[in-house]
């Protein structure tokens, strides 16, 4: 039986600069049943990472100070029980196939142009946890 909340249970840790775009993002997510915690800079995210151990990372690439492409890199130096497997998506203004790749590279599972739709959102994010194979 398919629940309506496909992503009840999951912990999700949201960090985005912009005050308005990660009310819509945690908003969103919490309407399909995620718990999420939502942070503003890549400092912060470093900060509740061990405690919250969430199942899944959302960040955007481009903040003030350290952008997300350095947060991913120093989440996964970490150890796995410290969130360095976290599964991670990138959320970000730029689509091109360069900035894919390269988010990829830095150790995201997925890239996601803004701005995304919700339903698709919440797909990608069901997606990913459901073929995650760590």
């Amino acid at each position: 039986m398919q629940s309506d909340f496909p992503l009840a249970g999951l912990s999700i840790l949201v960090v985005e600069d912009d005050d308005d775009s990660r009310f819509y993002i945690a908003t969103v997510l919490e309407a399909d049943g995620a718990t999420v915690v939502a942070v503003a800079s890549a400092l912060e995210a470093l900060k509740v990472l061990p405690e919250l151990q969430p199942d899944v990372l959302i960040s955007d690439i481009s903040m003030p100070g350290e952008d997300g492409y350095s947060l991913i890199r120093k989440i996964r130096a970490l150890k796995p029980d410290f969130g360095g497997r976290v599964l991670a998506i990138a959320l970000t203004a730029y689509g091109d196939r360069e900035s894919c790749v390269y988010a990829l590279e830095c150790g995201f599972q997925t890239h996601v142009s803004k701005p995304v739709d919700p339903e698709e959102l919440v797909e990608i994010v069901a997606n990913l946890v459901a073929s995650c194979n760590w």
